[in-house]
């Protein structure tokens, strides 16, 4: 059964984390849920108010954690997910995200971006000269790291699959799933 790794940490988005951990598993995959450490993530629940001019923050779910980052073995990951939330600004500084991450990109296996998400290879330099969709007000970082930003949905580049946030998880999960049984069906994950 292919398996794909989910990174993320505290103050990731709910929808962002939890409608891709459900929807690989609906595809037949194993996912397995990394960390700084074993303690259950603290998910958030993002939500436009009329009466802000940015999106409002609340606690949302718990998410167990399956892995830490320094433990994580890449070579047992078809797949690898990374959502947004705030949770993208801080991971990508860990040593193990950065490795974690560059062996998913070296390999060219299958990687889904989801929000702020693309923050990760971004500051990497991992998205130069690729496609990109991500939440609209990071777009001048990601054209910054060399990207050309999409404003779309499902944005599939090679092997990277983006979208802005969850508003557009129908169109992403069928645009993730695609690339994800394409790369095990073609022998590449």
């Amino acid at each position: 059964m292919p398996r794909a790794l989910l990174l993320t940490g505290d103050a990731a988005e709910e929808l962002d984390t939890m409608y891709p951990y459900y929807r690989v598993q609906e595809g037949g995959w194993d996912v397995d849920v990394s960390s700084r450490t074993r303690r259950d993530v603290q998910l958030v629940i993002h939500e436009f108010d009329p009466n802000s001019d940015a999106y409002v923050e609340k606690n949302g779910r718990k998410l167990p954690v399956d892995v830490p980052w320094a433990e994580v073995d890449v070579e047992r990951y078809d797949a690898l997910i990374i959502p947004g939330g705030r949770a993208p600004e801080w991971i990508r500084v860990d040593a193990d995200v950065r490795r974690i991450t560059e062996h998913f990109f070296a390999r060219n296996l299958p990687i889904a971006l989801v929000c702020h998400g693309a923050q990760v290879p971004a500051v990497y330099g991992l998205l130069k000269g690729r496609k990109t969709a991500c939440f609209p007000p990071i777009t001048g970082d990601m054209e910054n790291a060399g990207a050309t930003v999409i404003d779309a949905p499902d944005v599939v580049d090679g092997n990277l699959v983006s979208c802005r946030g969850w508003p557009d998880m129908p169109q992403f999960g069928r645009a993730m799933m695609e690339l994800f049984s394409k790369s095990v069906s073609s022998g590449s994950a």
